[in-house]
């Protein structure tokens, strides 16, 4: 058994497996899943697990470049912007419906059980050296 990090093994094989600039993508429980996108599902009931913590747990455990956010947040969901801006990475903003069509590209999504409006990050991974 690990001793750190991620217990989860399939986030924690992802997080192994990316390269500079991949993308993965931490959501809310309503995002649409594109298809032939891979899907970690967290969601136990409506707000568990929380964004904040399924954020936490996996920055602390990526290098993380840049995130991507809609821009919808900012009207509409103060506290998860507040949490996203703590990892201090350059952020992008674009459209709700942009943002979309970007987690064609991720190669994993992970839904957790967030219920709270526009609660989803991309994070582009980044090098640690």
């Amino acid at each position: 058994m690990k001793r750190h990090g991620i217990l989860n093994s399939q986030i924690s094989k992802v997080l192994a497996d990316l390269g500079h600039t991949d993308m993965i993508v931490i959501a809310d429980c309503g995002l649409p899943i594109p298809t032939g996108v891979a899907r970690i599902d967290l969601a136990l009931e409506l707000g568990t697990p929380a964004f904040a913590d399924v954020l936490r747990v996996v920055a602390d455990d990526m290098a993380v470049e840049q995130v991507t956010l809609a821009s919808e947040i900012k009207d509409a969901n103060e506290a998860a912007l507040t949490t996203v801006s703590q990892l201090n990475v350059t952020t992008e903003y674009v459209s709700h419906e942009a943002f979309k069509e970007l987690t064609k590209q991720a190669k994993v999504i992970i839904r957790t059980g967030e219920a709270t409006p526009y609660a989803n990050v991309i994070l582009h991974a980044g090098v640690i050296f």
